[in-house]
């Protein structure tokens, strides 16, 4: 039979999204399991969001902004940026393969640590660029000087997570500027920062303040964390206005739904709540960081909403046990386990079943 797809993506996997609760929770029989799997933030949508969304409903029938004129101005002024550098997309992830279809030809490099998010390399390989795979260091970070030795005449591209999904980890600002000091010019660097809200650290530098200037790099952002937004798929980027430019003529035309752009207008007149559930965000993620390393997990500091547990070939057992006790994790085989900061509550549950798992 005649092949009518790439075979080269057959060695490619899938992307794994978070367990269905509901299916869980009726095959173990119990009346609600919990999702601490895909890094949301569990306190449901914002002020207003609901509202605006319903508005936004009855006009689905006509196209939205192609444009998205009025978010991009919104944008611009909260970051003090012009909109014309702003470019918004069906999630951050969304982006990230625009960013790839706009740099690379087949053969071309983009290099990445790993582990870090699981979409780089399905990204890389859909638009037919090679992925250059960095180790991540003994302390489950980017080493920033092994991915500049990465690069080659080749290389078009370089993601930076921070901080680094899933391990939590996040680079300060010196090894930053030297990684992009010593990054050729005619290299895309796409700092990624779907998890900036939940940063405490002062000496992990906003990229937007601090590096939105420089020629060659994109700043990538979500609404679908912090800003409560995962199901509607909005993320944005800001690049120099050339480079935003082209993007733009790539981007698929009205991926940027009429419901996702109110919806995330409304979500960015909230930025105190915002402010005050990452807190308790972080507060959360202090107790559970403590509370796992009294377990003897070497559980490394985040700067995310999630937590990392570094368990090697006891990840798919882990992972296993906790699913039997109704708590759904996300486990990378055979690396570790990355668990999601959920409510006092549910993180209460997700110890008992971790301490559970390591006993059994």
């Amino acid at each position: 039979m005649t092949r009518l797809t790439r075979a080269d993506l057959d060695a490619l996997p899938n992307y794994v999204p978070g367990r269905n609760v509901a299916d869980l929770a009726r095959e173990l029989g119990i009346a609600e399991a919990i999702k601490l799997a895909s890094n949301e933030v569990p306190y449901g949508p914002l002020p207003g969001v609901v509202e605006a969304v319903t508005e936004a409903v009855s006009s689905v029938h006509r196209y939205p902004d192609m444009g998205v004129v009025r978010l991009r101005e919104v944008i611009g002024e909260r970051f003090g940026v012009d909109p014309a550098r702003v470019v918004t997309g069906c999630g951050s992830v969304a982006l990230a393969e625009i960013l790839a279809k706009s740099t690379c030809l087949p053969g071309d490099e983009i290099v990445y640590s790993w582990r870090s998010f699981e979409a780089y390399p399905i990204i890389a390989a859909g638009g037919g660029a090679t992925s250059v795979r960095v180790p991540n260091t003994a302390g489950h970070g980017h080493d920033l000087s092994a991915m500049t030795g990465a690069i080659t005449d080749q290389t078009r591209m370089v993601f930076v997570c921070n901080p680094n999904n899933p391990t939590g980890t996040a680079l300060r600002k010196a090894e930053l500027d030297r990684f992009l000091d010593s990054v050729p010019s005619d290299v895309l660097v796409v700092l990624d920062e779907a998890y900036r809200e939940f940063v405490t650290d002062p000496e992990v530098p906003d990229a937007l303040e601090t590096y939105g200037d420089r020629h060659n790099v994109v700043v990538l952002r979500t609404m679908s964390k912090a800003w409560g937004l995962a199901g509607l798929r909005m993320g944005y980027l800001v690049a120099q206005p050339e480079v935003a430019a082209t993007i733009r003529k790539v981007v698929t035309p009205f991926s940027t739904s009429t419901v996702a752009q109110a919806a995330a207008l409304a979500a960015l007149e909230q930025e105190d709540e915002v402010r005050r559930r990452c807190s308790l965000v972080v507060a959360e993620r202090s107790r559970l960081t403590e509370a796992l390393r009294k377990l003897s997990i070497d559980v490394p500091e985040s700067q995310a909403n999630f937590v990392w547990l570094p368990l090697g070939d006891r990840t798919a057992a882990f992972a296993a046990a906790c699913e039997n006790r109704g708590v759904i994790v996300r486990g990378f085989q055979p690396e570790g386990v990355r668990v999601t900061v959920g409510t006092p509550e549910e993180n209460d549950l997700f110890l008992a079943a971790a301490e559970a798992a390591l006993n059994s």
